[in-house]
């Protein structure tokens, strides 16, 4: 019933005094009937939610850490290639990063 009197009501606040409401628990009607739903309230400590992200970003470090060894591995093994075949007198698959 409130919401229908605030689609034709022009002040709010008076249709809120009338009903014995705040004028916030009826916007909060109306997105919900809307159907926005707000999120729940946040149960953890600030400590609690930034030890979290820590470790999030640690886990993350640690795993791009591992994708720089593995790609520094796998250039290496490029260049120990190319020297392989520079010393045969072969002409190199790749050129050189820069020329």
């Amino acid at each position: 019933m409130a919401l229908e009197r605030l689609q034709t009501c022009t002040r709010v606040g008076e249709l809120c005094k009338e009903l014995g409401i705040h004028h916030k628990t009826l916007r909060r009607w109306q997105m919900q009937a809307a159907g926005y739903e707000p999120s729940p309230a946040v149960s953890q400590r600030p400590e609690e939610s930034l030890q979290q992200e820590n470790e999030r970003l640690k886990r993350a470090l640690a795993d791009k850490t591992l994708e720089v060894d593995f790609l520094q591995g796998a250039l290496q093994q490029v260049e120990a290639r190319r020297r392989q075949n520079t010393a045969s007198g072969a002409k190199t698959s790749t050129p050189k990063s820069g020329e």
